[in-house]
């Protein structure tokens, strides 16, 4: 990939951008560090072993900006990788400048306290132990510098040496523990805040819904109230017509139901009553439901399966819930009229519906879109029946999720929390 291409946002990514850049201040600050060390204060050094050590971080560094330039996302376990190549340099450095006698000893906090903040629990634990191995390997071997092991008496460990090492200890623990706490909070704040936007987003759409749904309603009325009289005139000039005396009776029919529905609409509009849904038998409920649909939906064929356990389940529910499942039952008929199944399960904390139609199925393009925003598996839909669906399942505290099934068509389960009061 060219280099002028832009490198990639997520955020291992740019962890790894920022890491590579300490590194390069880093290694080059050691590098001017022992070329003053060498020629002003006339340090005993194995100076190409040394120099080779700030040669390969650099081949590192310059390795890991190309690898900057390459499509692949950045893993946890490439940036703990990176980190830990960056322990095992520092330590042949200190190994040739004097062991733990190195002023510049505690630089292992500067990874252990990236892994703390960027990587998971467990990596972040493996950087601070190997950093912690690390310094207590050079406090036994290493090239003295005769400038730092002034403190030495005799070739022992001294109290000053001991005590640089317990603090490095506790300090590192101490990071690696508080460090990735504060930015775990920061991570689950974000996220909550997140979702508090998201929940807010779709609850003005679903008020900019409710709104033109509320003026619709009105509008329909006058429109609904020619037809029945239209269609009671019809059947009064086709009485010797049974067959199409029939139809019109359909009809007439489906507009009384629709007039009933814009005036049931009307009468839960009241928000004292939708602040408090009723607890029923999810059973008793759900087959009311489902004939209600039938009567919407006369071309279908169903059948409908309810687990045999001990116990009711009750479950609160208000004119919104009866409409949700009703949306969904809907989308189920027209993937495939035929044989749509039923099921409703619980346990002691939710209770089940699955409804399996054998339909085309759910595109993967749009699967994870669905009850979100306006998307819909219909060629013709506009995909607000599913999203209020889901908005309407989730203020209820339960949720909706849709599969392909293996042996084709959707199945869409519903979970809602059981109540725990009865009527």
């Amino acid at each position: 990939m060219p280099a002028t291409l832009p490198l990639p946002l997520s955020t291992p990514n740019r962890n790894l951008v920022r890491l590579t850049i300490v590194r390069g201040i880093t290694w080059t600050g050691f590098l001017a560090a022992i070329i003053i060390g060498i020629e002003l204060l006339g340090f005993s050094l194995e100076v190409p072993a040394v120099i080779g050590v700030i040669i390969a971080m650099g081949v590192i560094n310059i390795a890991t900006w190309w690898r900057m330039g390459r499509p692949r996302a950045v893993t946890h376990g490439e940036y703990l990788l990176h980190l830990l190549l960056d322990v095992s340099g520092l330590t042949l450095l200190f190994y040739f400048t004097g062991g733990s006698h190195n002023p510049f000893i505690n630089y292992y906090l500067v990874p252990v306290t990236i892994a703390a903040a960027t990587l998971p629990w467990r990596h972040a634990w493996v950087v601070a132990a190997a950093s912690m191995a690390a310094y207590s390997f050079l406090m036994m071997a290493y090239q003295p510098v005769p400038q730092f092991a002034q403190g030495q008496d005799g070739g022992t460990l001294s109290l000053h040496v001991l005590g640089m090492w317990l603090n490095f200890g506790l300090s590192a623990g101490l990071v690696t523990f508080f460090i990735y706490k504060m930015a775990h909070a920061l991570r689950s704040r974000d996220q909550a805040l997140s979702r508090t936007r998201e929940a807010a987003l779709r609850n003005e759409q679903v008020l900019a819904v409710a709104t033109q749904a509320a003026g619709t309603a009105h509008e329909l009325g006058t429109p609904l109230s020619t037809m029945a009289v239209l269609l009671g005139e019809m059947r009064e000039e086709v009485r010797d017509q049974p067959a199409l005396s029939r139809d019109i009776e359909l009809l007439r029919q489906q507009v009384d139901t629709c007039k009933s529905r814009l005036r049931h609409l009307v009468e839960s509009a009241d928000r004292r009553r939708m602040a408090e849904p009723e607890v029923h038998d999810a059973r008793l409920w759900l087959a009311w439901v489902v004939q209600r649909w039938l009567v919407l939906r006369p071309d279908v064929s169903h059948h409908l399966n309810v687990t045999e356990r001990r116990g009711r389940p009750w479950l609160a529910v208000d004119a919104t819930l009866d409409q949700a499942l009703t949306n969904l039952l809907n989308n189920a008929a027209d993937a495939n009229p035929d044989d749509i199944s039923i099921r409703l399960d619980w346990n002691d904390d939710e209770v089940i519906i699955d409804i399996r139609d054998h339909g085309p199925g759910v595109a993967m393009s749009i699967a994870d879109q669905l009850g979100e925003t306006f998307v819909s598996t219909k060629s013709k839909g506009l995909g607000i029946g599913l999203f209020l669906t889901h908005a309407t399942i989730n203020r209820f505290g339960g949720g909706v999720s849709l599969y392909n099934h293996p042996e084709g068509g959707t199945l869409t389960e519903v979970t809602l929390p059981r109540s725990q009061s009865h009527p």
